[in-house]
Parts: structure tokens; sequence; C-alpha cells
């Protein structure tokens, strides 16, 4: 049963029809055919780099399915085929053999060399993509469809490691300006034919995908921050899919069209271990100790998430049945010290956690002042440790499928994401030996022991393990529910 209109709050409702006043004319070349209309998208985050592959926006082409990778994951996180066919590994080097038939959208063919341009450019760039965090990585073309790919010591996660759209392999055209561009570029089954800025994307139906056919003639994607427009895209009908719906707006949305999934995102807040009031241990753990996630679940998520027990949630079940307690320092006695604390506005409930956060910590005897932005404009500073804290929504498996990458990239002392600027020689230990592991319970063990080493630090105090709802639209058939966000829609994806 849908909600009256009457329910909705008056300013709300028209700023969302302001935002979004003929934002979703199509701009592509194709139009409604007997398969399906064109799908209009409203997506949360605008691209932070142009659309390049070697930053997140990459998840952004792997949602739309314009950009592909050699190798995909299933639902286990076990590695399939894609644009490689097979691999086997000798020490060292890993082999695989590249699809025969692959045509990038510029028309040029995908062969060895392509592959080894993309997975260099990838692999010698500044920063890294984090998957590659800690890896050192070459690529070589053994013959037209044969690429070896050597790392500096043994890597059992290859295959994995190559799933992560930062590493989706491109035309040579794309790499050919100061920056990667690419438009017209991919090889799936939607050709990115059009970028507006931060405003809007383009894709058509590419007719000579190597694969099935797309059922729907196009794309057209409007980057709406404002999760209220968002929503109120998917109840007006000018959006068919709405990734990233507010949780306070899906109590007020016609429930058949959410869907609610479980995924492996944990709500955090990092605490700079280098300097300030976070740089004494007792100070995190008097920080710990005053958190208390339920009420922020039961408030600000309206029940929609889970209170953390560590740094992997419900998503990765295996990691609750190998956890164990973990030892920590004494809590000490804040005395009015200040505090800041930063955060995003790009995730809607943030701003209302730290405003939680703000009040739970106060009352255990800190002063707290918050610095709250649109993530653009706040990443670097809370990379470089200008925070005493940082609240950040993060994947934990989103790059390969294995928390490993997260847990290093996050809190390893040369970690490309290391907020809590944390520098901890047991951490170190425990990741390195996470790293090495094959494939399997032994390193799903080594995780976990990983996860309490960060968590006796106290550089990293896990709230809650948020879960992903998803708007479509009545006439949507066959739209992805992705845990990791990565596919939103496939060659199967239309519009009745």
């Amino acid at each position: 049963m849908r909600v009256p209109a009457r329910l909705f709050p008056l300013p709300a409702t028209a700023a969302a029809s302001v935002l979004l006043a003929g934002c979703f004319s199509s701009t592509g070349s194709g139009d409604a055919d007997a398969e399906g209309k064109r799908i209009r998208i409203a997506m949360m985050q605008p691209p932070r780099s142009g659309l390049s592959p070697l930053s997140d926006d990459a998840f952004k082409l792997s949602r739309w399915s314009t950009a592909e990778t050699l190798v995909k994951l299933d639902r286990r996180g076990d590695a399939r085929p894609a644009l490689a066919t097979e691999w086997e590994q000798s020490g060292k080097t890993w082999t695989f053999t590249i699809r025969d038939g692959v045509t990038f959208h510029d028309g040029t063919k995908l062969t060895a060399e392509a592959v080894v341009n993309s997975l260099t450019r990838a692999a010698t760039s500044s920063p890294k993509p984090r998957i590659l965090d800690g890896v050192e990585l070459t690529a070589k073309a053994e013959a037209s469809d044969t690429v070896a790919v050597t790392t500096a010591t043994e890597d059992p996660l290859v295959p994995q490691r190559l799933s992560s759209p930062q590493l989706s392999i491109l035309a040579v055209k794309a790499y050919e300006g100061r920056t990667v561009d690419p438009v017209g570029a991919g090889t799936g089954p939607f050709e990115l034919t059009d970028v507006n800025g931060t405003s809007s994307a383009s894709l058509d139906r590419f007719e000579d995908y190597w694969g099935e056919r797309a059922k729907a003639p196009g794309i057209d994607v409007r980057f709406v921050p404002d999760g209220t427009a968002r929503a109120a895209a998917l109840r007006s009908g000018e959006a068919d899919i709405v990734e990233a719906v507010p949780v306070s707006q899906a109590a007020v949305l016609d429930q058949d069209l959410i869907t609610e999934v479980p995924m492996p995102r944990t709500n955090t807040l990092y605490l700079n271990t280098e300097k300030g009031v976070f740089e004494d241990a007792s100070m995190r753990a008097a920080a710990r100790e005053a958190i208390d996630a339920e009420p922020i679940v039961k408030g600000v998520y309206e029940g929609r998430a889970d209170v953390a027990e560590g740094l992997l949630g419900p998503a990765l079940p295996w990691a609750a049945e190998l956890r164990e307690p973990v030892s920590r320092v004494k809590a000490g006695k804040p005395s009015g010290q200040t505090v800041t604390i930063g955060t995003f506005t790009d995730r809607a409930e943030l701003p209302e956690v730290a405003a939680a956060l703000q009040q739970q910590l106060q009352e255990a005897g800190f002063e707290v002042k918050l610095d709250v932005r649109e993530y653009a404009n706040i990443e670097s500073d809370a990379l470089a440790g200008g925070f005493d804290a940082f609240i950040l929504s993060r994947a934990t498996v989103l790059d390969s499928g294995d928390p490993a990458a997260y847990l290093y990239s996050d809190f390893a002392s040369d970690g490309s994401f290391n907020i809590s600027q944390l520098a901890d020689a047991s951490v170190d230990k425990a990741l390195k030996k996470a790293g090495e592991r094959p494939a399997g319970d032994s390193r799903r063990t080594a995780a976990v022991a990983a996860e309490a080493a960060v968590l006796a630090t106290d550089a990293a105090v896990p709230m809650l393990h948020e879960r992903v709802i998803q708007g479509d639209a009545a006439g949507v058939v066959g739209a992805a529910h992705d845990p990791r966000e990565r596919e939103l829609v496939t060659a199967d994806t239309y519009v009745k």
C-alpha cells in the first residue's frame, strides 16, 4: 500500500521535485523497443575522478555493465571466468587465457597486449588501486591470447584481485590522455557514450557484445546525492532504479518497490592513533566504551541494520563462528578533552550517526565538534589524519571478495586508506599472515585473527553493519541486488 502524499513533509517533497525536474529526459540514441525501455537510474555519489577505473568510480562502470574484468566472483567469492576463460598458477606467476571474439566499444579487438596495457597502467598508477595494496604486480603477453601475471611473492588471490572493477580492461585509446577515459572503451553489454561532469551519464546497448545481447536499449544515469530526492524519483516514477535509498525514506515508500539485502558494509568510527587525544590508547578505549550502537540502529537506521560484533559482519557468517574475545587496554577518564569528528553527507544516515555519537561521547566527558561535508570535499583531509575521529561506511569485501585486502588497506602501516594512521607491528604481522594464506578455511581464520589484532588497538570502533536498500520501479525486470555493489544493471535487466 502506498503512503498518502499528505504524510510527506512538504519542504522535502518540494525540494526533491526541484532537484529532479526533467532530470531523466533520455539523452541516448536508443528508444523504447519491444524488449523494454531505456533504464533510468538515480545514483548516489557523483564521479570523483571523471569515471576513471583507477578510482572508486570503477564500481559505477561495473554496475552499469560497461567495463569488465578478466575474472568475476560468484556469490561465495570464488573466481569464475569473464574476459579470461581459464588460468593456472606456477609459483609467482599466474597464466590467463584471454577470451576469443571480444570487441571493445571502439571496434578494436581484445588482445593480450590490450590486457597487459590496462593491468600495467593500474599497477604503476599513484595511488594504486586498493586491491593492489602491498602487491607488486607485472603483466606480460606470452602469446596473442595468453597473459602472464607475476607478483613479487606467491599470491594465492591473484584471480580474485583481478576481479576488482579497478582492474577493468579498457581499449588502448582510454589511456592516451593524462587521465583514463572510459567513454567508448569498455567491453560490456552497454557502451558508455556520454558523461556530463558530475550530473549525468548515458549508455547505449552494444550490439557487438561477446555475450548475451542486452535486453534494454540503453541506460540514462543521473547523480543525485540528496537521498530524499532519490526516493522521490522512485515514488514519482521519474527513475526506474534507485540505489542507496536512505533508511529515513524506505519506510514511506511502497514496500513492494524496495529490496533490503544484508551487505558486507560496516559503519565504523576510525580514531586517529598518530596525534591528538586518541594517540593515547586509554582515550581510545574510553571512546569505545562510551559508544552504544543499539540506539543508533533503532533510531537512525530504524532497525534496518545490525549491531556490530566486529569489523566483519553477518554478510560473512563464518567470521562470527571464528571470532574470540579480544583483550583491550583499560579505559581512561576523559576530562573535557576536545575532539573533532568528521563524516560526510553522501550517505544520508552518517550526519545523524555523528550527532548521536557527539551526544554519547560528551556524556562520557569529551567535548565534541563535528565537521560534515560532501565526501569529495573531505576524503583528502581524512586520509591525511586531519580529524581526531572519522565516521565511515566501509565495504569490507568490495574489491576481491576477501576481507584481507580491506583490512590491509585500512589498517596496515602502509595501507592506502589508513584513516586511523595506525602503525602497529602486531597488526602488520597479522595482516601479513592473512595475506599469505591460501583461499579457504586457513585464510578465513587468519583474517579473523587480523581483525582481532586491529580491534585490540581500538584504532577502529565498529558500530553497525548496514543493509543495502535498493528501489526498483514496478516495471523493472532483472535488476541486480548485489551485496558487493558490483552489479546493478545487467544484460538481463529491462523496463516493461
